[in-house]
């Protein structure tokens, strides 16, 4: 059995190469993970014979930098599993730790789509961030590193569950006005699509910002006190209304970074996949885009985990020698 790991700074995500086991397991590094504990669990019930992994984990700012990061996550993936191989940015299976290995998940995915949909652009809108990926003849063509890819637009710092509504507004319209918002924590894109019923509370994996419920009343809370109202100042429509424009400023965010790839790579399809997959797919239509959606593909499971299933089966398709 070959398993995929994708391990991010936030959760860390699990897929055997056929889809029958996946697993989501939220383990925020920088508050006393406990990364080593579960990868070893994972090793010990799973006993893959070999692991496929990606990584995004290592910019967690628990770490002085992102080499500290990745040799903090590659030495627990050893110690837990005999045979990991670690995909890089380039699209190779290493053995050894190299800074082309740093936040590659976005490879395994494009690798997968090109393989089996041909030229497109790869949209996943995971819980923190959305990959923009533009695909030709199987090639992934977008930069290597993050910092590059905020350059041109094939990566938005923007999700489905831990966006801070402060990152996506400054002012909302309540009624006839127009309000300015605190820039303080105390909201976040899950809550909006709690309340709009786009998210399941079991799809709120993440923390909340005022450690508090994950129910919709929870929800409505943070998302009045962003406005520093409380429930009896503000009413449940005006609540609707502050989700609503959350969700059309991140499409919006999102549609201008993907028309933008669009244009530079002349390609007309998307496909579309993650937690958020409902934002990727509302801003590709904005754009008039094509979409083909991983979720109507294979499942919304493996659309949640994508990464972890495309370099498990990656790694069973590696027809060259693992370095």
């Amino acid at each position: 059995m070959i398993l995929g790991i994708d391990i991010g700074g936030a959760n860390t995500k699990i897929a055997s190469m056929d889809g029958t086991i996946i697993e989501l397991h939220y383990i925020p590094l920088w508050k006393n993970s406990k990364l080593p504990e579960v990868l070893l669990d994972i090793a010990k019930r799973l006993e893959p014979d070999k692991a496929g992994v990606v990584i995004t984990g290592e910019l967690a700012d628990c770490f002085t930098d992102k080499d500290a990061g990745l040799s903090y996550i590659i030495d627990a993936v050893n110690n837990a599993f005999q045979n990991a191989y670690f995909l890089d940015s380039n699209g190779v299976f290493l053995k050894e730790k190299k800074k082309s290995i740093a936040a590659a998940n976005w490879m395994a995915s494009a690798l997968a789509v090109g393989k089996e949909f041909g030229d497109c652009i790869f949209i996943d809108t995971g819980s923190t961030t959305t990959d923009i990926i533009p695909i030709k003849n199987g090639e992934p063509l977008a930069k290597k590193t993050d910092f590059e890819r905020l350059k041109y637009g094939e990566l938005v710092y923007s999700g489905a569950l831990r966006t801070n509504i402060a990152a996506l507004l400054k002012t909302v319209i309540i009624g006839d006005k127009i309000s300015r918002i605190s820039s303080e924590l105390f909201a976040i894109t899950a809550d909006a699509y709690l309340v709009l019923g786009m998210i399941a509370p079991e799809n709120y994996t993440c923390d909340t910002p005022d450690s508090a419920g994950k129910t919709t009343i929870d929800a409505k809370r943070r998302l009045a006190r962003v406005v520093c109202a409380d429930l009896e100042e503000i009413s449940d429509e005006e609540i609707l209304s502050i989700a609503k424009q959350v969700m059309k400023a991140q499409v919006n965010e999102i549609k201008d970074a993907l028309f933008q790839v669009s244009k530079k790579h002349g390609l007309k399809s998307v496909v579309t996949c993650g937690l958020g997959e409902f934002i990727a797919g509302r801003a590709s239509q904005e754009c008039g885009l094509d979409i083909i959606s991983i979720s109507g593909k294979y499942g919304p499971e493996i659309s949640k985990v994508f990464p972890a299933f495309a370099v498990a089966q990656l790694l069973r398709d590696q027809r060259t020698p693992l370095k």
